[in-house]
């Protein structure tokens, strides 16, 4: 038999092992393949297709995330053949075989599956980079769809760059193979294994690790996001480690030392082994957890930008069509009537029609570190009550008294009190002085135009008379706007009104179609393209813990051939596996998910928002997808321990 028909054998005869590296790095290869057609798209790399610039950028940056998590992952999978096949590589040199003989055979080995799945990658890159395609095309809104094509320097790029790749992980391996005796390699499953020890002090840091790094994740905020960030990060890393290489036997422990439990039914069998396993695996379990972590809080920030886009757009746009004036009566941004008249041709229903004037004033504030004066637009309370009730955003009406004042700042995010209350503060108005006494500061309550003053100043309508009396309307300022009825589906009118405005005038005007399309548009992209490297992350994930199981294999299936014959049953045997194997796929998935809702909830105090219902639609969909791979994981091995006691 030449060494290329054995290699061929032994791949055949391995599958099992294989089977899950094999189907991780096609998925791999193919998700590479898509994005690398893409990036060069004859049609992308000339320009045709328009807003393709900034996708690409997105998936040349995907393409660097997927080539080094491959190494990692290609290299971890091949540390664990090495290790499972000690046994036979000890009868390979029992029976005369050289160690450069077993290095070529294995070379031979890694480059047969290498090939395989770089042809079956690209193959399936291939057929589904059409479906790819289409879906951008309707993401990106252009007007024809993007022709398939199989760019030579994609197939190029993705065949030479994961064979190389694969070869160097399998020449760096290789130096594992031929260092050991024989002895040691034949009796390398039955060495004795001492019984594992925990450190109370490392228990004590973990626990204490972890619950800092959640403290300081619940309380982040927008003001110690720079400080908390690294710190959080480094103590939930450290605390995961010793959570499952000393806390997880420390907790196994104590469980053998409670004998109503221990002895019941086969939780002897289950935990003495579980004690062992955890571990033995406790690396794998952490890496897992961790990059469980990473996938659910990756994927949930995802969803969250996906969905609280539009909210927040409107938080910034409270108007479709919005303009700001100087001057009554000057309309050099755009003339309210035309507005109208567009609206009037086009069949486009308005909500409600919005118009402030007023004076902008200036007087000091005593919370920012960046300025130690704002401008204000001053406006009456019977104005702001009224558009209040028409957003929505006011429960309550404000009825302020002469001489007094309500600051409204606009942006809901800032806690900080900005402006002194209960005291008279001078303010400078059209060149003249007056003094209002501001009672409280109201943030994020409702929301106008943002032009030159931001925020508002709401007095008494007598007071407001006052301050205006004698104000040329030259020197007054006026905001407008405009909410559409279906505005999202009013591009072609609002585009049609800012046509209208001149150029020099466009910082004065908003238009909130335009920018909820490009919004949206970056929103989706970025979900489109986020969940399929998370969705590699996750298949890698489960296929390290299915390498696991099976490097352990000969070894379980021999202590379950020795408990058949002192009368175990099948049953029995089935149970204490699948407990074994759910532990083994749903603690790392717990401590992930643990990990997620702490972050998901620093993501909301930044964002100002609840996290929490998209992080659990994200949980929800990973529990599943993880059952499956449980599900097939616990079919594949139970079916070879059978046959193993069954022979």
């Amino acid at each position: 038999m030449k060494f290329r028909q054995l290699a061929a054998k032994n791949v055949r005869g391995n599958w099992h092992q294989y089977s899950a590296f094999f189907l991780s790095s096609v998925f791999s290869v193919a998700i590479f393949y898509i994005y690398a057609a893409f990036i060069f798209h004859p049609d992308v790399v000339n320009g045709h297709i328009e807003a393709a610039s900034k996708v690409r950028q997105g998936m040349i940056l995907c393409e660097y995330i997927i080539m080094i998590f491959s190494f990692f992952f290609v290299l971890y999978s091949m540390s664990a053949f090495v290790k499972s096949r000690k046994k036979e590589f000890g009868l390979f040199s029992l029976f005369g075989m050289t160690s450069g003989q077993i290095r070529r055979m294995v070379l031979y080995e890694n480059i047969v599956i290498s090939l395989l799945a770089i042809v079956t990658g690209i193959a399936f890159g291939a057929l589904f980079s059409k479906l790819f395609f289409m879906a951008l095309a309707e993401l990106l809104d252009v007007s024809n769809p993007i022709r398939f094509t199989l760019p030579a320097k994609a197939l190029l790029l993705t065949g030479v760059g994961f064979f190389v790749l694969f070869l160097v992980i399998t020449l760096f391996t290789l130096f594992q193979i031929g260092r050991s005796q024989i002895i040691d390699l034949l009796k390398a499953s039955k060495k004795p294994k001492t019984p594992p020890i925990a450190s109370k002090w490392l228990v004590l840091l973990s626990i204490v690790c972890i619950g800092a790094g959640y403290y300081m994740a619940y309380n982040m905020n927008m003001m110690n996001v720079m400080i908390y960030m690294l710190p959080i990060l480094f103590l939930v890393v450290v605390g995961t480690y010793f959570l499952f290489t000393q806390a997880s036997v420390s907790i196994f422990r104590r469980l053998q030392r409670r004998t109503p439990f221990y002895y019941k039914g086969t939780n002897l069998m289950t935990v003495s082994q579980l004690v062992f396993k955890i571990k033995d695996n406790a690396r794998i379990l952490f890496m897992v957890s961790i990059m469980s972590a990473v996938i659910l809080t990756a994927s949930g920030t995802f969803y969250v930008f996906f969905q609280g886009s539009k909210a927040q757009l409107l938080d910034n746009f409270p108007q479709t069509i919005a303009f700001f004036e100087r001057g009554l009566n000057t309309h050099n941004v755009v003339d309210p009537e035309k507005v109208r008249q567009i609206l009037k041709e086009d069949g486009v229903q308005v909500e409600y029609e919005l118009k402030l004037a007023g004076i902008t004033a200036a007087f000091p504030i005593v919370g920012s570190r960046y300025s130690k004066e704002t401008n204000a637009l001053i406006v009456p309370e019977s104005d702001y009550n009224k558009y209040a009730a028409l957003m929505k955003r006011q429960r309550e009406k404000l009825d302020i008294a002469n001489g007094h004042a309500v600051y409204v700042y606009p942006y809901k995010e800032m806690k900080m009190q900005l402006v002194e209350t209960g005291v008279p503060l001078k303010m400078k108005a059209n060149e003249s002085e007056l003094e209002l006494t501001i009672d409280k500061q109201v943030n994020g309550a409702i929301a106008f135009p943002r032009f030159e003053a931001t925020e508002l100043l709401v007095v008494d309508d007598e007071q407001y008379k006052a301050i205006m009396q004698g104000v040329p309307e030259d020197k007054q300022v006026a905001v407008y706007g405009f909410e559409l009825q279906k505005w999202e589906s009013a591009g072609e009118t609002a585009a049609k009104i800012a046509a209208l405005v001149p150029e020099k005038q466009n910082h004065f005007f908003e238009n909130r179609v335009a920018s909820y399309k490009e919004t949206m548009q970056l929103a989706s992209l970025t979900l489109f393209i986020g969940l399929f490297v998370s969705f590699l992350f996750f298949i890698a994930s489960g296929s390290m813990i299915y390498f696991k199981l099976f490097t352990e294999l000969e070894e379980d299936r021999e202590q379950f051939r020795a408990l058949t014959r002192i009368g175990m049953t099948k049953q029995e045997i089935s149970k204490t596996v699948t407990t074994q194997i759910a532990i083994v796929f749903y603690v790392p998935c717990v401590v992930g998910i643990v990990h997620t809702m702490f972050a998901m909830k620093a993501l909301g105090n930044l964002l100002f928002t609840s996290a929490m219902l998209y992080a659990l639609v994200v949980i929800g969909i990973y529990i599943v997808m993880q059952s499956v791979y449980f599900l097939a994981a616990r079919r594949s091995y139970l079916n070879k321990i059978v046959k193993g006691y069954a022979d």
